[in-house]
């Protein structure tokens, strides 16, 4: 029944109906930009909310090209917004623009800016995860940040769901181990497991 009515919404969506784009929406958008957030950004300019916004406008105009639920539909909204994020890394990357991060643009304006940035920036969850091997970064931030199964993660990376298994399982193993060698008294959850 579930699976149906997962069906009937992205059917909804295709017919353009702006309640299912919107039930669509309120699933995934906050779990898009938090997972956007923990990849590997080489480029201070990538936005988070541009890439997520770009990512949901691609999928409106792709909707009729998508073949799934409700379920598989994350997986491929996601899928988007790791290319999007590829694509403008690929182009900064060419063009070599090098924009002023928020601790060199506060100096430079002798301003004391905003702390909310970093506040963010010493996040914990995010510091751990960013110490990770790419894939597994990403695998991590799919399934324990954003809360994605294996199936959609699979589909959001491309990549099999043996190998978001395994990623998941070597990710996990390198935060306990850095958390242990680091001897801090911190309680992190991940994935389940308490204490890493």
């Amino acid at each position: 029944m579930v699976r149906a009515q997962g069906d009937e919404l992205v059917a909804r969506a295709r017919d353009g109906d702006e309640a299912a784009w919107a039930e669509l929406y309120g699933d995934h958008a906050e779990r898009l930009v938090v997972w956007l957030r923990h990849l590997h950004h080489e480029d201070p300019a990538s936005d988070a909310e541009d890439i997520a916004a770009e990512a949901w406008l691609t999928a409106a105009r792709r909707v009729a090209d998508f073949e799934g639920d409700r379920h598989d539909f994350a997986g491929w909204l996601f899928g988007i917004a790791r290319n999007v994020s590829r694509s403008r890394y690929r182009v900064s990357h060419a063009r070599r623009t090098t924009p002023l991060a928020a601790d060199q643009l506060e100096a430079a304006s002798g301003g004391t800016g905003d702390p909310a940035p970093q506040v963010v920036g010493a996040d914990l969850a995010r510091r751990l995860v960013a110490t990770l091997p790419e894939r597994e970064a990403q695998v991590v931030a799919c399934i324990d940040v954003v809360g994605l199964d294996v199936a959609a993660t699979s589909l959001a990376l491309g990549i099999s769901a043996t190998a978001v298994r395994v990623a998941h399982h070597r990710g996990l193993r390198r935060l306990r181990k850095l958390v242990a060698a680091g001897g801090t008294a911190v309680d992190v959850t991940i994935g389940g497991v308490s204490g890493m």
